[in-house]
């Protein structure tokens, strides 16, 4: 992918966990409980109790794609590479135009709070508030996601504060009854169990925040952690302040006025801060609604803008959507959203938005849910989540009955214009973008025994991934490059004698069957284009004998011809570089990590020259290693580290997470062991974690 179309990687643990919290505050508490609570009374939030649990399957089938494939276009591009463009493109428009109604509703509500203090048309102050949203995200999302925490911090301390005070009066003062006895709850249920369907349903857009995170899963460091606990934190205190919330306003209005009330937050508070100035409560819960609402419209439109930015760079719309500027963000995506959204807040209206961007989307994770099984079943090996959704495939099932049920519930206008945007992005499928995409999704790879058409590029986009995300914790990736054997080439040789003569040493040193390995070695793969760097060749085996990988690596300075097929041509390369690897077949994806990494590491400018230009094979293997995790240090008279002159190496004290890996003694080097005893002028190469290295670094600072 060019540099020009990367987005930064910018956002930690809290960024992903304020995106999803603010991006569901906002309709979701300040609005939608009135409104609710027509279809099943005082049970309103139960409603919301029900929807929480019931996005529970499609939460995990979205984590699990997303720490997969980070891409920025969330639904899109997960069901554009598991269903085809086709479904991509039904998907991405779908949910781009669902998440742009949500965020123009939250601007609208912005201006509705705002006209309380200020005598202004609401649609004014909207659209104002769009503007100042669009200028920060073309700052990029760093800036964006600064602005959302304010405005999440701020949220979740006000509504904090009024449950608590509302929990106490319901339960320790006389003015409010307790439930038990409280009028408001009878009837419980006023429609029976359909009517608190029909109600979770409803609000099932309420808890659409969580979807945003996949949307903006390219900018998120660490996305493996960061995106399954970000979502399930978000969840849960989103969830326990809905019904909470609910709960106390419920038991503070009266049913009726509840039913028709767009503002109940803002009357329960009235009875509600007492231990404040007169009104001051009031404006604290107008203040953070407009928070809210703000917090929703600023994540809405980071989000969504990400869906065009997604599709133009995989060519299903124009590719200048793609374009990134100066400061990391897609400038014409934001400003076309942006466009967009002023033009909702000048016609839509409230209820008949919430249920159709409800339905849609449960149309989406009926989907998400099934590419799901469609990406296990499919045996793409460099399909690697780093979470994977716990019991699969029932929970997939769950997730795809679930949302089939409550579509059912959702009325039939919120499902023909369900209908309507998935006929008009086919159509713009077929007579657009179907001649300019050649790619076909995961499922095809699933029934390739039927005689489909496999994707094999669709393996290599996913190594390009893997090789973004880098090594996962526990990967041996150092343990291998520090034991790595290397072999230097003087004579002429060709290649399929040096694969025979490696063969024959990993025979060997394995006590395994030559031939096994020396097959695999030959074995044509479809990962193997992305494996083909000019001048470097990187062959791998699998075998069930062995329970760590072993390297070799092989320098050949006049070169060697080799065979190499890149796309439908196929002729030699002279390579001067050759990696053999050999891996646990029991942990393919772990081997596709380190095979990614190898290529990281081959990518450097310069490298076959700088690589060839060693002849100490310490300097080799620490030129390989990542340098922020890898010190060398020489023992030395006059030095702090000559206190280790003499000792043996379990008698010295070094950080738990760091390992003396190689010492270079005499000009040869060797592994340690505890009994090594450290003599003077020896060079240790310690490997660890970053940190310690660096405290490490600190201490020691002789360095070869």
């Amino acid at each position: 992918m060019a540099g020009k179309n990367r987005l930064k990687k910018e956002l930690g643990l809290f960024d992903v966990f304020s995106i999803s919290t603010g991006a569901m505050f906002s309709s979701g508490f300040f609005l939608l409980p009135g409104l609710a609570s027509q279809f099943t009374g005082p049970s309103v939030f139960v409603g919301y109790l029900l929807a929480a649990i019931l996005i529970v399957p499609s939460m995990f089938s979205m984590a699990e794609i997303a720490t997969a494939l980070p891409r920025s276009g969330g639904a899109y591009f997960f069901l554009d590479r598991s269903l085809g463009p086709l479904f991509g493109t039904i998907g991405g428009l779908g949910t781009y135009l669902a998440l742009v109604f949500k965020t123009a509703f939250a601007l609208v509500g912005i201006g509705a709070y705002a006209a309380i203090f200020w005598d202004i048309p609401i649609k004014t102050i909207a659209i104002a508030a769009t503007f100042i949203f669009m200028a920060f995200n073309l700052v990029g999302a760093k800036k964006t996601s600064r602005l959302q925490n304010f405005f999440v911090v701020f949220l979740l301390i006000v509504l904090v504060v009024f449950i608590i005070d509302g929990l106490y009066r319901i339960y320790f003062s006389p003015q409010v009854a307790v439930p038990a006895v409280n009028e408001h709850f009878s009837p419980f249920l006023t429609h029976g169990l359909e009517g608190l369907i029909t109600t979770a349903g409803f609000v099932f857009v309420s808890y659409l925040g969580l979807t945003k995170i996949a949307s903006v899963a390219e900018e998120i460091r660490n996305p493996e952690r960061n995106i399954p606990l970000g979502m399930l934190l978000s969840l849960v205190v989103t969830g326990a302040i809905y019904v909470l919330g609910v709960f106390v306003m419920v038991s503070l209005i009266e049913p009726t006025q509840l039913a028709s009330d767009l503002a109940p937050a803002a009357t329960a508070v009235k009875q509600l801060f007492k231990w404040i100035p007169d009104h001051l409560g009031t404006y604290l819960m107008i203040g953070a609604a407009m928070a809210a609402f703000a917090s929703t419209g600023n994540a809405g439109l980071l989000s969504s803008s990400r869906y065009p930015f997604a599709m133009g760079r995989d060519k299903l719309l124009p590719p200048a959507l793609s374009r990134v500027g100066k400061r990391g963000s897609p400038y014409l995506s934001i400003l076309i959203t942006a466009a967009l959204v002023i033009v909702f807040i000048l016609v839509l209206s409230e209820e008949g938005i919430a249920k159709m961007a409800s339905t849609f989307n449960l149309i989406i994770f009926m989907l998400i849910n099934f590419a799901v099984i469609v990406f296990r079943k499919s045996n793409i090996q460099s399909y690697d989540p780093g979470f994977k959704s716990p019991l699969f495939p029932l929970m997939q099932i769950a997730g795809i009955l679930i949302s089939f049920v409550l579509i059912a519930y959702m009325g039939w206008p919120a499902v023909l214009f369900s209908l309507f945007i998935i006929l008009v992005a086919a159509l713009w499928y077929y007579y657009y973008a179907r001649a300019k995409v050649k790619r076909e999704g995961a499922i095809y790879h699933w029934f390739a025994l039927l005689g489909q058409h496999q994707h094999t590029e669709l393996e290599n986009e996913f190594m390009i991934i893997l090789k973004e995300k880098g090594l996962r914790q526990g990967d041996p990736f150092d343990e291998t490059i520090i034991k790595s054997t290397i072999f230097r080439l003087d004579e002429g040789m060709d290649f399929e004698t040096l694969v025979e003569k490696m063969s024959e040493q990993f025979s060997r040193e394995l006590d395994i069957q030559q031939q096994e390995v020396q097959d695999d070695f030959l074995t044509a793969s479809t990962i193997d284009t992305s494996l083909t760097i000019a001048e470097v060749a990187v062959l791998f085996a699998k075998l069930e004998e062995i329970d760590v990988p072993t390297l070799y690596i092989v320098l050949a300075d006049q070169g060697i011809r080799k065979p190499v097929t890149k796309g439908n041509i196929s002729g030699e390369d002279t390579i001067k570089v050759f990696f053999f690897l050999v891996s646990p077949a029991a942990d393919v994806r772990m081997q596709l990590r380190m095979l990614s990494r190898i290529v990281s590491i081959v990518e450097r400018d310069g490298f076959v020259a700088e690589i060839l230009a060693h002849s100490n094979h310490r300097k080799i293997k620490e030129y390989l290693l990542q340098n922020e995790r890898f010190i060398t240090v020489q023992l030395l008279r006059g030095t702090l580290q000559a206190e280790m002159i003499g000792k043996p190496l379990k008698e010295i004290k070094f950080p738990p997470d760091v390992l003396v890996a190689l010492v270079e003694r005499n000009q040869k080097s060797f592994p340690p062991h505890g009994n090594t005893v450290l003599e003077e002028r020896d060079i240790l190469t310690i490997i660890g974690e970053p940190a310690s290295i660096s405290k490490l670094f600190e201490s020691y600072m002789t360095y070869i």
